[in-house]
C-alpha cells in the first residue's frame, strides 16, 4: 500500500476557506485523482470546506489541514485549537447555517472527531469508487509539501448511509 501525507496551515481568517479549497483542488489534480473520481473529487472539495469553515469560524484559532491516501482511501483531517466536540445540528429549509457536518455524515465514508493536545481533529474518508490500490502518482502529493511524522490516526466511525429527502 502506497501512504502519502501532505498539509496546509490555515491563518483564523475565514477568507483562508477558499484557499484550502483551491489547494485541496490542486493536491487532488496533482496525484492524478481528480482526472480519475471527478465527481469524489469534488466532494472531497466540498467537505474540506465544511470542515475548515467549521474550525476557523467555530474557534477563532488557526488550523491545519491534512489529506492522506492509503490503499483505497483518501483521509481529510482538519486540526484545530479547540477541545468542544462538534455538534451536527439539522438545519431547517430557511436556517442559513447549521448543515457543514450533516454533509459529512451524509456524503464521506466514515467520519469522527477525537481530543489530539489542546485541541481536536475532525476527520472523514472517502473509499475511491473506481477500485482498490493507490492513485498513479500519488507520491506527487506530497513533493513540496510538509509531511506528518508518524501521526496517529484514529479508528473509522460508523458508516452513515445516505437517505435522501425530498426538499418541498
Amino acid at each position: 500500500m502506497q501512504f502519502s501525507h501532505v498539509q496546509l496551515e490555515i491563518g483564523a481568517d475565514p477568507a483562508e476557506v477558499g484557499r484550502a479549497r483551491g489547494w485541496t483542488r490542486d493536491r487532488l489534480t496533482g496525484c492524478g485523482f481528480a482526472a480519475v473520481e471527478e465527481q469524489l473529487a469534488e466532494t472531497v472539495v466540498l467537505l474540506v470546506s465544511e470542515l475548515v469553515t467549521n474550525a476557523v469560524v467555530h474557534t477563532g484559532h488557526p488550523a491545519a489541514l491534512r489529506m492522506s491516501m492509503l490503499g483505497g482511501a483518501l483521509r481529510v483531517e482538519v486540526l484545530d485549537g479547540s477541545r468542544s466536540a462538534p455538534v451536527p445540528r439539522h438545519a431547517e429549509r430557511k436556517d442559513t447555517s447549521g448543515r457543514g457536518l450533516e454533509l459529512v455524515s451524509r456524503l464521506a465514508d466514515r467520519w469522527g472527531w477525537h481530543r489530539v493536545g489542546d485541541g481536536k481533529r475532525v476527520w472523514c474518508e472517502f473509499d475511491r469508487t473506481s477500485g482498490a490500490g493507490s492513485v498513479a502518482g500519488a507520491d506527487d502529493c506530497s513533493r513540496g509539501q510538509d509531511r506528518a511524522a508518524g501521526s496517529p490516526m484514529a479508528p473509522p466511525g460508523p458508516r452513515t448511509p445516505l437517505t435522501l429527502r425530498p426538499t418541498h
